[in-house]
């Protein structure tokens, strides 16, 4: 049987800041996890969502 690949992608959204940030509140990087449409959005997708790191909202990117 072939495998049923939908239109929607699971991704993981990493902040930009916790790599370069020194002042962090604690050590690590955050990360989500959301869906996509692939059809819709083609390129990679940037949200504003808060980091527990920094102890603020950032831009978070897709990342493979």
């Amino acid at each position: 049987m072939a495998s049923k690949k939908g239109v929607r992608l699971i991704i993981t959204l990493e902040c930009t800041e916790c790599r370069t940030n020194s002042d962090k509140r604690s050590n690590g990087v955050s990360r989500y996890t959301t869906t996509k449409n692939r059809r819709n959005t083609t390129g990679r997708l940037e949200l504003k969502k808060f980091c527990t790191h920094c102890n603020k909202h950032t831009v978070h990117k897709e990342i493979k």
